[in-house]
């Protein structure tokens, strides 16, 4: 009877079109497999979330992995909603089904497939696309479409998948949770830190997470997240304050749609997805599966070189090709151009939060070495002393080898701490030109009018504008009562006259979609205080007044937000984060280094004349082989002023190759 209830259970999720039970007792399936929810745009306009679910749509082996998850959880919830007549009180599904069971709906779903280990060579010398077999006794550590790690248990309304704060009135630690949604405003410039300060930070990101939507149909319901204010898998809708003083309606929400889950078949409890690998592979710009990491290279000759847009070029230079697809997003943005999105190994990266740019510094026939080992050296030299600070070398000390003990994987806590960059990001995105003034009268970008518009690197002068611009800009300085500009908080992805979406809010309620611990939780973990008062958090947040109001809204520290908990903390000496945002981020990067069979210090990997020569990398000398710019800062991070602070790229030192021609002969 339950294996009836089972199979029934498939036809519910709309994605066979007929269930039956052979002889053995096995479910077989007919009709279609997966019916992807995200619907043909047509000739409407896009909305804001229609861009950002064009961000975070899964593909390729991605969808696999998902639909397996989707199958595995809604046939645990039906069977549930079934068993509620014959079990009396409240009952975990998966507790009352025998190992044998749990086995075979495993087996059903796709989900012992998708979580498999594979045997690995005893002998491999070069990364493989997917991450798969860095770690050779474990194969799945790091690898694309398999869960995120989790260092502290999942905090879920029921205990397995449903997120916190979707009841209204339920209380957490005696007190209810507020609504994600709250209002800022007003820039402080950093004296400090430039603006490729933090886009390098967000170029790191894309290249160890991505976290993409679920598709699930249930009960034979088109859900419609765009529309729908009530919780209805898979929308979690961001309901408005009455107070709010942009959205006046009370039946307004702004739409959310969950992360899409990943097989778990130990605990059965709700995990997420990360569709790419968890290492430092320059994934977002060559993939992180084969058939995509083969449609964007140059298939026409061996040199693994990646493929070139055939209609345009940046002054000479090779452009990324565009999307195949009749109705990409980014003709939205200006239908009289047609320009469609630039296509990459990871879409979050050519059409960024703030520039659609990333990828071409890898686009030129520049050798691959020059970028992808670069990554290394320029993040955990450059970038992450001046990120952590006095914290760095207690965070990441010194390498001392390969650990095959070590987890790589991205935990899902640094998925949602790394975003504390969004509190850097300006409201405008200037282009200068070759003498650094500003390039024609439309110099200065309105931040949202820069979303997903491919359109103006083709049409309004190219990378290199851009580029400069991140070069003297600097970068916006995270504040307690201003963490993140309005241009993001009130327009994200707002290209027509419809009401844009709330990146805050978005990463509150993600937070929340994760099942992540509050505050306290990740404090304790990290070895902090844990304030449990008004006066012990204004101690920690040095802001009474700021306390004050977290108290107002949580009640108890215990319940403040990752997100907004670990961005309120004062800066440690020398950095840009607090101190449990230092400890969550060093704690992943340590563990992204000594998890990385392929990390360059590794011996074995590289000779020591091969690492001496990567030594000399540098984001200066990338730009000046992968752009027009003839002019750049010796140390890119921090403020610079033109033309005092630039030096001419002769001046800047390559990579001495030989080492490599020679090991070759």
């Amino acid at each position: 009877a339950l294996f009836n209830m089972y199979c029934h259970s498939l036809t519910k999720l709309q994605l066979v079109s007929s269930v039956v039970v052979d002889s053995s007792g096995w479910c077989t399936a007919s009709g279609s497999l997966f019916s992807r929810a995200k619907e043909a745009i047509g000739e409407k306009d896009a909305s804001p979330s229609d861009f950002l679910k064009h961000l975070k749509d899964p593909v390729a082996g991605t969808r696999s992995a998902i639909r397996a998850a989707d199958y595995m959880e809604t046939t645990l919830s039906l069977l549930k909603k079934k068993l509620r007549r014959l079990v009396k009180g409240k009952f975990n599904i998966t507790d009352v089904l025998s190992r044998k069971q749990k086995e075979i709906i495993s087996k059903a779903t796709g989900c012992d497939y998708q979580i498999r280990s594979i045997k690995c060579p005893k002998s491999s010398i070069y990364r493989t696309i997917t991450g798969e077999c860095n770690n050779r006794k474990h194969s799945y550590l790091g690898a694309s479409n398999h869960g995120y790690a989790r260092w502290l248990p999942a905090e879920y309304e029921d205990g397995v998948s449903l997120p916190k704060g979707l009841t209204e009135g339920k209380l957490y630690n005696g007190f209810p949770l507020p609504l994600v949604r709250d209002s800022n405003e007003n820039v402080t410039q950093d004296q400090e830190r430039s603006l490729i300060f933090m886009q390098w930070g967000q170029w790191v990101d894309h290249d160890l997470d991505l976290a993409p939507f679920t598709t699930t149909k249930i009960d034979n319901k088109e859900v419609h997240c765009e529309t729908s204010c009530t919780f209805e898998p898979p929308c979690f809708p961001i309901q408005i304050p009455p107070d709010d003083p942009r959205i006046k309606d009370p039946n307004t929400c702004m739409p959310f749609v969950r992360t899409a889950p990943v097989c778990n078949a130990r605990t059965f409890t709700r995990e997420q997805i990360n569709a790419i690998t968890s290492f430092l592979d320059a994934s977002m710009v060559y993939g992180s599966e084969v058939p995509l990491a083969k449609s964007i290279r140059n298939q026409t000759n061996q040199l693994g070189l990646m493929a070139l847009n055939q209609n345009f070029t940046d002054a000479g230079l090779g452009l990324l090709p565009f999307e195949n697809k009749s109705q990409s997003l980014c003709l939205f943005t200006n239908k009289a151009m047609n320009i469609p999105c630039f296509k990459a190994g990871k879409s979050l990266s050519q059409i960024h939060k703030s520039f659609p740019h990333h990828n071409q510094m890898s686009a030129s026939t520049a050798p691959v070495i020059a970028l992808s080992w670069s990554l290394f050296i320029i993040t955990y030299r450059d970038y992450l002393p001046l990120l952590l600070g006095d914290e760095t070398e207690k965070e990441i000390p010194c390498y001392t080898g390969y650990d095959e003990s070590e987890d790589p994987t991205v935990a899902n806590v640094f998925s949602l701490a790394f975003r504390f960059g969004h509190s850097s990001i300006q409201p405008f995105v200037n282009r200068l030109d070759e003498h650094f003034q500003p390039l024609g009268p439309h110099s200065q970008v309105p931040l949202h009018l820069t979303f997903c518009a491919s359109w103006r690197v083709v049409m309004e002068g190219g990378i290199d504008p851009l580029l400069r611009g991140l070069l003297v800009d600097h970068a916006k300085l995270m504040k307690q009562n201003q963490m993140v500009v309005e241009e993001l908080q009130e327009r994200l992805f707002e290209q027509v006259e419809i009401i844009g979406l709330d990146l805050a809010a978005l990463n509150l309620q993600r937070g929340r979609d994760h099942g992540l611990p509050g505050y306290n939780a990740w404090r304790q973990f990290c070895g902090l205080s844990q304030p449990r008062n008004l006066a012990e958090l204004s101690e920690v947040l040095r802001n009474p007044e700021l306390a004050r109001k977290f108290m107002d809204l949580y009640g108890t520290p215990d319940n403040i937000d990752i997100w907004i908990g670990a961005m309120a903390e004062p800066f440690v000496p020398n950095g840009r984060v607090g101190p449990l945002l230092a400890c969550i981020i060093g704690s992943q990067f340590r563990k992204l280094r000594d998890g990385d069979r392929f990390w360059w210090e590794n011996p074995g990997v590289f000779t020591p004349q091969q690492r001496q020569a990567l030594s000399s990398s540098s984001l200066p000398r990338v730009l000046c082989d992968n752009t027009r710019i003839r002019e750049v800062p010796r140390d890119v991070f921090k403020v610079n002023r033109y033309p005092e602070d630039f030096v001419n790229c002769r001046m800047i030192d390559s990579i001495d190759l030989s080492p490599w021609r020679q090991r070759s002969n």
